[in-house]
Parts: C-alpha cells; structure tokens; sequence
C-alpha cells in the first residue's frame, strides 16, 4: 500500500471514530480541520532489492560428419547445461526513527523495500546434429553417442521485503482549550490521535527455469563418398550446352523414425531421422541441327529445372525463337534445335503500297528481315472508306468501316519473302474499291514459329485508280 492510499485509509478510521468522540461542539470543528490536513509520517522508506540477473544459455554442441565403418566409436555431441539465474536480493528494512510523542497530527511509519525479482534460469544447449556416411546400417551397432540437450538452469528466488516501521504508541490524547480562561466561552477538551504502521515490502517474483536443449539429430547417407551439394536449377549458355554439357542432381530425402535403435544400447538422440532413399541426376546436351549459324546465339542463356520426375524443364529467352525436339534418354537430355530466328525478325514486315482498283487492289509487303520461308503468317484487315472529297488534299477523320476479317490463304500470294494481298477479291462492296475513292487499310499480322507468336501492325491511306 502506498502512502498516499495509506493517508486516505487514517483519515477514514479518523473520521469514524470522531462520531462517537465526547468533545463538546464547539471543538469539533477545530479538530477536523487538524486531522484531515496534518497526517506526516516517520521514518524513510527501505531501498528495493536488486534483481537477480538471468543465467547464461547453454552452448550448442558443434555438428559432426563421419564414415562408419564398422569400427567402435564414442561420440559426445551433448549440449551445454544452461546456468541458474541469480537470487533477487531482499529489500531493505525501512529506517525507523523515533515516534514523535503527543504531537497534535496522526503518524505513518516508513514501508520496507520490496525484494528484487530472481533471475531467469538460462536454456539448455541444443544436442549436435549426426551426419553418417555408411553403406550398411548395421555399422551403426558400434557407434555410441550421447546427443542429448543440456539442461536448463535453475531460476534465481525473489528477496524478501524488507520490515516497515512500526508505532510504539498506536493512540494518544492531547488536551486543549478554547477561549480566554475566566471568560463565558473558554472551554477545553482532548482529542484521540492515532500511528499506523509502515507497511512490509513485498517479496521479490521467483525467474523461470531455463528450457532444456533440444535433442541432437542423425542425417543418414548410403554411401562412402562425399554427397554433392544439390543443382536443381542453372542458367547456362548455349555454347557451354553444346560444347561439354551440362549435369543436374537433387537429393531425394526421406524422415524415418527408430534412429535410437540404430545405435549402440542406451544412445541419446532424437528418434526422427533424416536418410538419403534416391539421388536423382540428369545431364543436358546441345546439339545444333539448325540451318542458321550459331555464332549469333552462342552467349544466350537457357534456364535449366529438374523435375521430380526426373524430366527436364528448359527455358528459352524471350529474345530468340527455336525450334526444337527433346529426346530423353538414361539420365541425359538431347535437346535438338533444327530453326531458330531471333525475336525482332518475325516484325519487320514493310509495306510497299497499295495498287489498283475493283476486283484488282491489292496490297504489297516485303520481309526485310527474309524469314518468312520460317515463319507462319496470317493476317487480318480493316477496310475503311471515307466519302470526303478532301482527302486527296489533307488528312481527313470521316472514313466509315465496311470492311473487317481474316485475309483467307487463296488471297495471298507468296514468293522469296515477298507477300501480295489480293484486296479486291475479299468481299467488299465494289462500291468502296471505285477509283478516286480514299481508303484507309489497318492491317494485323500474326507471325508465328513454334510455339512463339508476335503481332505486327502496319496502316496505309490511299486513294484508289489512277491517280495513286
């Protein structure tokens, strides 16, 4: 209890026992006015107690490979036990002077410290983790090892309280008078007074014990040679694909239990085991059946991911456009690529104008990149007319749709990367392919190589007949 909760509780019990006081009237008043602005206390408090600190963690223990070969082995891999935390120390009693005698206030003794809070005990170190090469589990009968976690730390005890100043004298009595004696109004009476005790410290909250460690652990391996790290995934050029090849691995694990059992009787260490069951491998190779050179794409990457399955999933830059067939076999890849363009090549089609009129538009274009004998091409039409006489002069913003679809195949002539579009034999009315009239052609062309497609989109305004 605080002081102040204290000062509030005296003037309570105060107030109360006044009810039943026999002072005459007129010194009621006085009195209360005293007693409830005069409680003064005694003594200085005692110092809280200082908290004990936490008990340091156990180390680890270190991690350990060997080869077990049937040989006798004594391994401790145990972790550290954690250390105790400290004791809180108690708190101080409090310094008790003398009770003042017969003063006119009420008294409050000094209060104890409280004791200081024990330290935390510190957590046991982890057992180390086991990795054994063997080729026969039986091996392991040989081996004993104790992988156990360390021991927590016990935790530290709160100090006790210290011990509050008590009151000698609990009650008093003071006598006083009013008035002048020998006048009508001089009167006297007592008042009662009261002490209370200092309060005792609080004893300090005991710390928790530190955790054990955690049980060492045993990673088995069937073999007697050093596992390679896995190789799941790489980027890898298509020189070094072509030239030597290029080898994935992943290790294929599996969590048993009965890891005690494996070892010699009365080993400590954790019961799940971590054993190698299947290691998977598969090399990919390059081989360049293409018609273009390879030079151009020697120092481009591919991105290389072995499945669970033991396929192999390959990527090819967004850049170049192959061709290819992949041909698995025992635990190799043979990637075949018989075409490949780079990206950019499939969109240079040029438009070379717009001739004729009626039934005998058409429209030229040429492959200045001269890969079209690769690539697959479609290709798709918007056919605008406009009705403003102005637009052999200027730009105009009036033409009117009337045409719109896929170019069928029979309208396409094609020869040496060159490409005719017979315009006038689609179904257009013969209206809009008079001569003199303003035409606007939004063309889509789909360009496709293997599984890779690009767009490109090429737009001529012309006036048709004679005058182009």
């Amino acid at each position: 209890m605080g002081w102040l909760s204290k000062v509030l509780v005296l003037t309570f019990f105060l107030s109360a026992i006044d009810a039943f006081s026999l002072i005459k009237p007129q010194a009621t008043m006085c009195w209360l006015k005293v007693s409830a602005n005069q409680i003064v206390g005694f003594g200085q408090n005692g110092k809280d107690g200082i908290d004990g600190k936490n008990g340091d963690t156990g180390k680890d223990s270190e991690s350990l490979t060997i080869f077990a070969d049937g040989s006798p082995l004594n391994l401790n891999l145990s972790g550290q036990d954690g250390l105790a935390g400290e004791n809180g120390s108690a708190g101080e009693n409090a310094i008790c002077e003398n009770q003042p005698v017969n003063v006119n206030y009420n008294l409050v003794g000094a209060d104890g410290g409280d004791g200081g809070t024990g330290g935390n005990g510190g957590d046991g170190g982890g057992g180390g983790s086991l990795t054994i090469y063997s080729t026969d589990k039986n091996y392991l009968q040989q081996i004993y090892v104790q992988a156990g976690g360390g021991k927590g730390g016990e935790a530290g005890r709160g100090g006790n309280g210290g011990k509050g100043c008590q009151c000698p004298q609990p009650y008093w009595t003071v006598e006083f008078c009013n008035g002048s004696p020998g006048s009508p109004d001089y009167s006297c009476g007592t008042k009662e007074f009261r002490c209370l005790n200092g309060e005792n410290g609080k004893n300090g909250r005991s710390g928790r014990d530190g955790r054990d460690g955690k049980l060492g652990t045993l990673t088995l391996i069937n073999s007697d040679k050093p596992l390679p790290p896995d190789r799941i995934s790489a980027s890898v050029k298509m020189n070094e694909l072509k030239s030597r090849g290029f080898s994935l691995s992943k290790n294929v694990w599996e969590v048993r239990s009965g890891a005690t059992s494996l070892f010699a009787p009365n080993s400590v260490i954790d019961d799940q085991y971590l054993e190698l069951v299947e290691r998977i491998e598969n090399s990919v190779v390059l081989i360049w059946n293409a018609p273009q050179s390879f030079d151009s794409f020697a120092d481009r990457t591919l991105t290389l991911e072995l499945k669970d399955d033991r396929s192999v999933d390959i990527k090819v830059p967004s850049d170049i456009w192959l061709q290819t067939n992949t041909i698995p076999k025992r635990n190799v890849t043979e990637l075949f690529v018989f075409n490949a363009i780079r990206a950019d090549e499939a969109t240079k089609l040029k438009s070379e104008g717009i001739s004729g009129s009626g039934l005998s538009v058409q429209w030229e274009l040429t492959d200045t990149a001269q890969r079209s004998d690769l690539i697959s091409t479609s290709f798709y039409l918007k056919y605008s007319v406009s009705n403003s006489g102005e637009a052999r002069f200027r730009p105009v913003s009036d033409y009117i749709l009337r045409f719109e679809g896929e170019i069928p195949p029979q309208m396409v002539r094609y020869s040496n990367n060159r490409f005719i579009l017979d315009i006038g034999q689609l179904p257009i009315d013969p209206r809009y392919l008079e001569p003199d009239r303003a035409i606007q052609l939004d063309l889509t062309v789909t360009r496709t190589f293997g599984d890779n497609s690009a767009t490109q989109t090429l737009t001529e305004k012309t006036i048709l007949g004679p005058f182009n």
